[in-house]
């Protein structure tokens, strides 16, 4: 487990467990490297207001509102019942839905009359152009939103043209994930390992020892897709983070077949062509490669804090969960994670009251406790804030000084898969399956996605 100050800790032999993580505040007077909000206000509703005419006062008149959120997703309920408790006043009414009918009717229900306050909002699309949701930007700066990372904000942006990174504030999240690499540290100590590789070439001095013992160095599963936290996770330790966004983000002009891509591709051909991934790779669906590593049958597994519980349940002390290594010791870490997205209708009544909920959300000690114990994830906002309880030594406890390293770095980046509505099922899985089992080369993988998101997106 790394240290805040990017260090990792030595590689001592036969260690059980990473060092216990400092939960308080990051050091007094750390200085966070924020960029300032988008100033084009991207689309949205014509009266959007200026940070003038928002209140972070909450008004002491009762209020009831509405929030409509995917099924099995408690964390809401957890959060406007302590919400409510501290402020009588507010009521909420949390209405539920699955998740594809909620993701397909969002723009329905935003254009209502009697729109959600507050609705899970997987990917903007349209909406922002449409006018459909609510510019933050004005309560961004009445709150003081600016010592949050921007790193951590960017992703919810879109500007007018419809590309995400830039642009008006339109999301904020309720909960942050944060990914890594999860070692089975008992089977760490038999193979002579002694502790997290603290560089890609070290992790695969790893892989290579666990392979030549008989020990599966990687457990993963492709049948959905997830291998893609491996692949990626290759990629971001050769690719330019800023030229991998704007991909991301469908900016004009930017493309998947770079120079740092087509390594980390080529890097996971490698340890395919090695042996380093499950023979049945293509058979194994998410739950099927976390139940595997759960049950001891793997060194690494590369997964997210979601699973963090998960794991500690299965394995005990004989776990860790670390940042992926850099490809050079010393250089800052780049990190997949994204915002559990809500945004707040345009046409809500309800603006500076439901905002006042949501900026509760990143700076209430207890709503932050909240989202670590029901979700696992990061409450995310100002990265100097006291941080939730977590087991001392503990997985919880690593994921959450994991986040804030990674966001006082700037090292988060999106998820590739969120980069089109199709391109996941479309190209990413199809053909990841292909580069796992040495079918195709790391260089026609990116190309291969790239013809697939030009043909979605165009060329642009």
């Amino acid at each position: 487990m790394a240290h805040r100050d990017g260090r990792q800790p030595s590689r001592r032999r036969g260690a059980r467990r990473a060092p216990a993580a400092i939960a308080a505040a990051v050091t007094a007077g750390l200085v966070l490297a924020a960029c300032a909000p988008g100033t084009d206000g991207g689309g949205g509703s014509s009266d959007t207001p200026d940070a003038s005419d928002v209140s972070t006062e909450l008004t002491k008149k009762k209020v009831k509102l509405t929030i409509a959120d995917e099924t099995g997703f408690p964390l809401t309920d957890k959060l406007t019942e302590e919400y409510t408790r501290q402020h009588p006043n507010v009521t909420f009414t949390v209405n539920r839905d699955t998740f594809q009918n909620l993701t397909a009717n969002a723009p329905r229900l935003l254009a209502s009359n009697n729109p959600p306050d507050l609705i899970r909002l997987p990917t903007m699309g349209e909406t922002v152009k449409d006018g459909l949701l609510a510019n933050l930007d004005p309560y961004h700066k009445a709150y003081g939103w600016d010592s949050w990372p921007e790193s951590q904000l960017e992703p919810l942006r879109m500007d007018k043209d419809g590309v995400r990174g830039s642009g008006g504030l339109y999301q904020l999240g309720l909960g942050y994930s944060v990914t890594g690499i999860y070692m089975n540290t008992k089977l760490a100590e038999e193979l002579g390992i002694d502790g997290p590789p603290e560089t890609l070439g070290e992790l695969e001095e790893d892989l290579a020892t666990a392979k030549a013992k008989g020990v599966l160095p990687i457990v993963a599963g492709d049948k959905d897709g997830v291998v893609n936290f491996v692949v990626q996770a290759a990629m971001n330790q050769y690719a330019d983070k800023e030229e991998f966004l704007t991909w991301m983000y469908n900016k004009p002009g930017a493309s998947y077949d770079t120079p740092g891509n087509r390594k980390g591709a080529e890097l996971v051909r490698k340890w395919a062509d090695a042996g380093y991934f499950p023979k049945d790779i293509n058979s194994l669906d998410y739950f099927a490669f976390v139940s595997r590593f759960n049950d001891g049958k793997g060194l690494f597994t590369f997964n997210g804090n979601w699973e963090a519980a998960n794991y500690q349940k299965g394995l005990g002390d004989d776990v860790t969960f670390f940042l992926v290594p850099p490809a050079k010791k010393g250089e800052g870490h780049v990190a997949m994670g994204a915002a559990n997205s809500f945004s707040v209708a345009a046409k809500s009544k309800n603006k500076d009251e439901i905002v006042h909920f949501l900026n509760w959300v990143h700076t209430d000690a207890k709503a932050r406790q909240i989202v670590l114990d029901v979700t696992g994830a990061s409450a995310g906002g100002d990265p100097s804030l006291p941080q939730p309880k977590a087991k001392a030594g503990s997985l919880a406890e690593s994921a959450l000084e994991m986040s804030t390293q990674i966001a006082n770095e700037g090292g988060q980046v999106d998820f590739m898969a969120n980069t089109t509505a199709g391109i996941y099922s479309g190209s990413i899985i199809p053909e990841s399956q292909l580069l796992v089992t040495s079918k195709i080369s790391g260089k026609e993988f990116v190309q291969r996605v790239q013809k697939f998101y030009e043909k979605e997106v165009g060329k642009r």
